[in-house]
């Protein structure tokens, strides 16, 4: 029923979407939430009570008096929400298509059967603390819970690996090996002695004596987004407009983020270009969506915003929350049903919360 309802939805113009969500919030008053990720493309962003990164917005939702969290993100974030709120309140994913590429790449089996062959060479529970990005599934975090590991952010993760590092010698890092080695560098550790596990290979396609120097276990993963970024769009676009600062999102890759000045989470990113003094041109290496609102917004300071790539790349799983997909959720609750409720199992999300409460009493 829930379906055929959908598809119903799916043919309404944006304009119908519009006027109708605003009439859906006004109904459901303080007992909504809607959460707005900063790579949201604008005609949903615009909707949102609170926007922000992921940890940022599920904290915020979970202390507001609303019932119904509306999670416009992907699924990770959604489950993100359902773990940090209250019990009586409700997370929900408008588009359950929408995943993250970069998550999928570490899944449990994986990490798992990972986690035994580093047994095999090292002692785990006693030399390795996982580690997990929050861009990661529920059951991840899980694992690292129950193995004395946490998450980080890419605003805190230099501090999660101090904390790590003063427990055990090594960190097994993922999904994104980009965040892992940049943040890693900026600690002083050496390339060589940052690997990168390929967990299509057995042990990772590494030799033991690799696998005992390693500081840094990292997980083949990466953001699509992010990986587009090369140091060649850099170079082309400084020689047309020398003057430019160029700043990267630490998921971008490691030469990336040698040749920009500012290198920091989309937090990070923002705070920079607002307090940046007028009449300034800027590269920026992260999501489509955020620069352009970036750009508009700061337009009339005389500040040049530019995305990185050539190529322009939205995240495209992102992209699937809609509004034709936000109306129809907010629309079932105004007739009292949750469709695309994300509800993690209370095991898991036990182990999970662990892992980030860690992070959070770190930073």
């Amino acid at each position: 029923m829930a379906v055929n309802a959908l598809a119903t939805y799916v043919l309404l113009d944006d304009d119908d979407c519009q006027q109708r969500i605003a009439q859906a919030k006004q109904i459901l008053g303080k007992d909504l939430v809607i959460l707005g990720h900063h790579y949201q493309r604008e005609e949903v962003f615009t909707h949102a009570d609170f926007a922000g990164d992921s940890l940022k917005l599920a904290r915020e939702a979970a202390q507001s008096q609303a019932k119904y969290i509306v999670f416009c993100g992907v699924h990770f974030m959604a489950e993100v929400a359902d773990i940090l709120s209250r019990p009586e309140q409700v997370s929900i994913l408008p588009d359950l298509a929408a995943g993250c590429s970069m998550a999928d790449m570490a899944n449990l089996a994986k990490v798992e059967k990972a986690w035994q062959e580093l047994n095999q060479v090292l002692n785990v529970e006693n030399t390795v603390t996982p580690m997990t990005y929050i861009n990661s599934a529920a059951d991840l975090k899980a694992f690292c819970g129950r193995h004395g590991g946490v998450v980080c952010t890419s605003s805190n993760a230099k501090y999660v690996l101090d904390w790590a590092f003063e427990r055990r010698e090594k960190v097994l890092f993922f999904p994104d090996q980009h965040l892992g080695r940049n943040t890693g560098a900026t600690m002083g550790i050496p390339l060589e002695d940052m690997v990168v596990w390929d967990f299509d290979k057995p042990y990772g396609g590494l030799e033991q004596p690799q696998i005992k120097q390693a500081k840094i276990i990292l997980w083949k993963g990466f953001c699509s987004v992010h990986q587009l970024f090369q140091t060649k769009h850099i170079d082309d676009f400084l020689a047309k407009y020398p003057e430019t600062k160029v700043i990267s999102h630490p998921e971008s890759s490691y030469e990336v983020c040698q040749k920009s000045d500012y290198v920091g989470s989309t937090e990070y990113i923002i705070k920079t270009i607002k307090e940046a003094p007028n009449n300034t041109r800027w590269l920026v290496g992260t999501e489509l969506n955020l620069v352009e609102r970036l750009a508009q917004q700061y337009k009339h300071q005389g500040k040049s915003i530019h995305f990185m790539s050539p190529t322009l790349c939205k995240c495209s799983t992102m992209f699937r929350i809609d509004p034709q997909h936000l109306l129809w959720v907010l629309e079932q609750l105004v007739e009292g049903k949750v469709v695309n409720r994300i509800t993690v199992p209370a095991t898991v999300a036990k182990e999970a919360k662990l892992a980030l409460q860690r992070m959070l009493d770190i930073f």
